[in-house]
């Protein structure tokens, strides 16, 4: 396992500021919402991405949510997500949230997705059209302390192990998508 140092050199996006992308359940584009109402009132269906990055001895990068989070603030999970915004391809969107989150950028592709609803105790619900994407990467980062407040490469059989044990300590859509994102890049 391997820890980082936080760099706060880097800037985000707001929450107020975005306004994000509604989908319906064959991901065709149907409107547009302030990312925070999108997550109100039971959520509204919204593109979304997660990314996996994956060294070259085959370990995950994975991140902890900074406290500071809208939602599941503290709990591990894959190396970056996000929305694209209005206007924004989901290509410019992945990478642009990479670099905006860990201070890097590497080649993705999109391996599946998928729906997913998970409501919070804060009352937000994330009901995402959920792209997925996985990548290798081995030089350095610099992640962003306004979205990650920890983060470690991990083999996959030790993350395997810490998921049955501590399931807790994880979001949603990692627990939901882990072994499917494993599944694809044994098949590749």
């Amino acid at each position: 396992m391997t820890r980082g140092i936080l760099n706060l050199s880097h800037n985000s996006f707001t929450m107020e500021t975005e306004t994000i992308i509604l989908v319906d359940k064959g991901d065709k584009e149907i409107g547009y919402e302030e990312k925070m109402k999108a997550h109100e009132n039971g959520g509204k269906l919204h593109r979304a991405f997660s990314i996996f990055v994956f060294d070259s001895k085959g370990r995950m990068l994975l991140q902890k949510r900074a406290e500071g989070k809208y939602h599941c603030s503290g709990l591990w999970t894959n190396t970056c997500c996000s929305h694209p915004n209005k206007g924004e391809t989901l290509d410019a969107a992945v990478h642009r949230k990479l670099e905006q989150e860990f201070g890097f950028d590497c080649p993705l592709n999109e391996v599946f997705s998928f729906i997913y609803k998970a409501g919070f105790d804060n009352g937000l619900t994330e009901y995402e059209f959920d792209h997925v994407f996985v990548g290798r990467y081995d030089g350095k980062t610099a992640p962003n302390p306004e979205e990650i407040g920890d983060w470690k490469f991990v083999s996959v059989d030790e993350l395997r192990k810490d998921l049955e044990k501590h399931p807790e300590k994880y979001t949603p859509w990692f627990k939901e998508s882990f072994e499917r994102v494993v599944k694809a890049i044994e098949d590749r």
